[in-house]
């Protein structure tokens, strides 16, 4: 796929890493020519100095015959409007814009065809708030992602010694957990993947288990590998900027919330966009007698949101040591995402991982309606509508163990009644079936199929079982 990326900051960059190595062909178009000269000294992409919402700089990066473009700019005007040009004058099939103004995400009309003819609105704080968000709600998890319309959802736990379902075989599953129907997807034992699941799999204490399951049962599978921790009630966050302001408008009717902020005039401003309950606080993260003045003893979730990696991970460290009972981390460099994940800072988030998966929907093949990053770019989880029928699709009208998946690739769940059977959408008063697979599971057209893959050089394997073909024979 041709790829037309504008904008080489933070986002751009990530971006950029990620579909490069899928082999795509990228162009990036930024104002600045070192920063675009490191990049490709870096990456395998071809960069063009200029700007983006400009016709001639567009035709130079090769917008006419472009499938993607995507406009992650520092400015929301300038996304915007690079949208509306590409689409009007040089026909791009699909155009994603980076937006922060929530009046923007919201969307409507002015993202139409006749408004900025914006395809999707990508808001990378949106989608960090909100993934931090279902970690509070679920503070045993390491992750929850969610499908098919929030129907579904993927978490990874890790098991202690004492769960349930902790040093038995994956064969004993519905008798020891009768109450929710559950898929383990995949195991991770000392950072590598299980290469076969069957039923005499053993999960053993410090496994990193990915689960599929209705998202009504998720408590219930949470509490069978690990023991329920208290719910939060008390939360402290480090950082007053966008997401951590956005963040505090969210759940500060929910919890009780501190916000430390180091500038006087943004906690001003913060202690005028928040609720009277919140204590906004000027001063350091990292100062340990400002944490120990405020009780982060008593916190059950510190947060690290500043835009300092290196403040996120010290200060989180510190409130972890003064008492703090789980402590999440925000970190830009993956290297550092890496480093710190699973040590004394319990979850590390990678925003540039959070948000590559609504770009990967587009990218991928197939009917794709969903894609999730996971393991640092390692693995993947997609959600594709099987289309066609059992003579133009190797998915449809066939069990599980019939379809030729890669070795490792996992199918999880199946939602059944989101579509109609001519392929439109069901209305609101649909009631579809959420179905955890097994082996024996048939597969119909237009069912929802989410899939655990392993490894990110298998996708393009999965892809083609859900590519309708008129010649396929089976």
């Amino acid at each position: 796929m041709k790829i037309l990326i504008l904008g080489a900051g933070r986002v751009g960059e990530s971006v950029a890493e990620s579909l490069v190595s899928e082999k795509n062909d990228i162009t990036v178009v930024d104002n600045d020519p070192v920063r675009l000269r490191a990049l490709q000294d870096r990456l395998d992409l071809r960069g063009v100095v200029g700007n983006g919402i400009q016709p001639s700089v567009l035709k130079e990066a090769g917008a006419e015959d472009t499938d993607l473009l995507i406009a992650c700019a520092p400015l929301d005007e300038t996304n915007l409007v690079a949208c509306k040009v590409a689409k009007q004058r040089f026909n791009v099939p699909t155009a994603i814009a980076r937006v922060r103004s929530p009046e923007f995400v919201d969307g409507g009309p002015l993202m139409e065809r006749d408004g900025f003819a914006v395809d999707h609105l990508l808001c990378p704080e949106q989608t960090v708030t909100a993934y931090i968000r279902k970690l509070i709600e679920y503070p045993e998890a390491l992750q929850v992602l969610e499908f098919a319309h929030g129907l579904v959802s993927l978490i990874a736990v890790r098991a202690v010694a004492g769960g349930p379902l902790v040093q038995h075989a994956l064969s004993e599953i519905p008798k020891l957990v009768p109450g929710a129907d559950m898929r383990i997807v995949a195991i991770y034992r000392q950072d590598t993947v299980l290469p076969v699941l069957d039923g005499a799999t053993r999960i053993e204490p410090g496994d990193e288990v990915f689960v599929l399951a209705a998202t009504e049962h998720i408590g219930t599978v949470l509490g069978a590998l690990r023991h329920r921790a208290e719910p939060v009630k008390r939360v402290m966050v480090a950082g007053g900027g966008k997401v951590g302001l956005r963040l505090a408008r969210q759940i500060e009717s929910q919890y009780q919330l501190k916000l430390i902020e180091p500038h006087a005039g943004r906690c001003e401003y913060l202690s005028t966009q928040l609720a009277a309950g919140t204590l906004v606080l000027n001063g350091d993260a990292t100062d340990e007698d400002l944490l120990g003045d405020e009780n982060v003893q008593d916190m059950d979730l510190f947060i690290g949101l500043t835009g300092d990696d290196e403040d996120n991970i010290m200060s989180c460290l510190l409130a972890k040591r003064l008492g703090a009972r789980r402590v999440l981390a925000v970190i830009n460099r993956r290297a550092y995402a890496d480093l710190v994940q699973g040590t004394t800072i319990d979850i590390a988030i990678s925003p540039s991982h959070t948000v590559i998966g609504e770009l990967l929907a587009y990218v991928r093949r197939g009917d794709v309606e969903a894609v999730h990053s996971l393991r640092r770019g390692a693995a993947e989880a997609l959600e594709a509508i099987v289309r066609g029928d059992r003579k133009t699709c190797k998915f449809a009208g066939r069990r599980i163990d019939e379809v030729p998946l890669p070795k490792g690739a996992q199918v999880g769940a199946i939602v059944r009644g989101l579509h109609r059977a001519d392929g439109s959408e069901a209305g609101d008063d649909a009631k579809p079936q959420v179905i955890i697979a097994h082996h024996d599971t048939v597969v119909m057209p237009n069912d929802h199929v989410i899939i655990f893959v392993p490894r990110k050089r298998m996708v393009r394997e999965v892809e083609k079982l859900f590519q309708v073909s008129e010649t396929f024979l089976f």
